[in-house]
């Protein structure tokens, strides 16, 4: 390994043993993909800090124990309690307890209370070129393909040992040879009012995911007017149907202006022109319901945005759910909605809001009805229609937000038939 004086320090305990165990799980990782040296990174965001057992808890605290302090900016994922609202989760007993356990190990590391899947909504914004550890797929797709910084796809405990040394092993994403585009995806063909659609993104992030796998691709003929929060909607999906780390699109993204910029010069190795039977066939793989029955809405897969909240009020307009509509989001966009004084009339229409976790990875969902007969979710997040039904065992009904709000509204399905008829 080609060490610099600081990791040598880190690994012979100089800078205590949280520190040394760290830079060993790094080296051990770094020599098991080929490389031997490191980069430095300036941010972390850490998904460690979600409960999956005893040993995810055991480790954290471990740390705690070994004087771990985090060397950079780490903002944290959700975890597996909502603790400004802990009714909200109906995690019980031992596991109740590891789980806020977990959350606070890592906040006695030093790490930052954001407690959400989109810290980059939360101020946590590193510049282009910026080499970052970030773990949480969706994250991560984003910090790469929307911002331009670079990080690889940390999982747990590889995230908070970059965070503790300030270092990750030099290789994939880091590295500037490994971020050009390999693949054109060409969305031209398609018509300009099927890209408009907020169900579009994440339809074709799951498209994209299944077809390209972990490959880079660069998309060819996305309207320049996309936002933030499609961009978020199509990489999270990319990142939960296949590997998807970094995608560019033409003209918008920072290191694709050009195509022959994302390509880095070089030919494609494949040229996709997708169509709207493409799409089609993946917007039927989401939906895995039939019929009308509905159970429960659920959205905010990333975290529900501010800007999403704004939709959601005005779709909802004055009036009331008729099924429970869960709305995941992180503290900073809950904040604003309290100083804009929309949440008691959000949760007036029967929208119960959920901070700090989400309905996927913590029990949240609370109707009996459904284990009855088996039930079904309706949510416009790709990542929550390919989970639901192996995580919390739902069935899918995917659809836009405006679907999502009617379907809620009349406690039933319904959808706008000609939506994708142009597709």
């Amino acid at each position: 390994m080609k060490l610099n004086d600081e990791q040598r320090q880190f690994l012979s305990g100089g800078a205590g043993e949280a520190a040394a165990m760290a830079m060993r799980i790094l080296a051990d990782m770094a020599r098991a993909v080929g490389v031997s040296g490191f980069v430095r990174i300036s941010s972390a965001h850490i998904d460690g800090c979600l409960f999956h057992g005893q040993s995810g808890c055991a480790f954290a605290e471990r740390l705690v124990a070994g004087g771990g302090r985090v060397r950079v900016p780490a903002s944290l994922n959700v975890g597996a309690m909502d603790l400004r609202r802990p009714g909200n989760v109906l995690l019980k007993g031992p596991d109740r307890e590891l789980a806020v356990s977990q959350m606070n190990a890592y906040l006695a590391m030093g790490c930052l209370p954001s407690w959400t899947c989109a810290p980059y909504q939360a101020g946590f914004r590193p510049g282009l070129g910026e080499q970052v550890a970030w773990a949480e797929s969706t994250a991560v797709v984003f910090v790469n393909s929307v911002l331009g910084a670079r990080s690889n796809r940390y999982g747990d405990s590889m995230d908070i040992c970059c965070a503790l040394t300030g270092y990750a092993p030099a290789s994939g994403l880091h590295l500037t040879e490994n971020r050009r585009a390999r693949i054109v995806v060409d969305a031209s063909g398609l018509s300009d009012g099927l890209k408009q659609r907020d169900d579009f993104y994440p339809v074709l992030g799951a498209w994209l995911g299944r077809t390209v796998g972990s490959a880079v691709a660069v998309l060819v003929g996305i309207p320049a007017s996309v936002t933030e929060d499609q961009l978020k909607a199509l990489g999270a999906s990319a990142a939960s149907t296949g590997s998807v780390a970094l995608f560019h699109v033409a003209g918008v993204t920072p290191e694709a202006a050009t195509l022959e910029l994302a390509l880095g010069g070089a030919q494609p190795e494949a040229v996709i022109s997708l169509t709207g039977e493409m799409l089609l066939d993946e917007h039927r793989r989401l939906n895995t319901a039939h019929g009308e029955q509905l159970d429960v809405v659920a959205l905010g897969s990333p975290h529900f945005s501010i800007d999403e909240f704004a939709a959601l009020r005005q779709l909802l307009d004055g009036r009331r759910a008729q099924v429970p509509v869960y709305v995941c989001s992180g503290r900073h966009a809950i904040a604003e909605l309290e100083e804009r004084d929309w949440r008691t009339g959000l949760e007036a229409a029967g929208v119960r809001i959920i901070a700090d976790t989400c309905v996927v990875v913590t029990p949240i969902i609370d109707i009996p009805a459904i284990e009855a007969r088996g039930g079904v979710l309706m949510t416009n997040s790709g990542k929550f229609a390919h989970y639901s039904p192996s995580l919390i065992g739902h069935q899918v009904a995917f659809g836009s937000l405006s679907e999502c709000v009617e379907s809620a509204v009349a406690g039933r399905i319904i959808r706008d038939a000609s939506a994708w008829s142009a597709a």
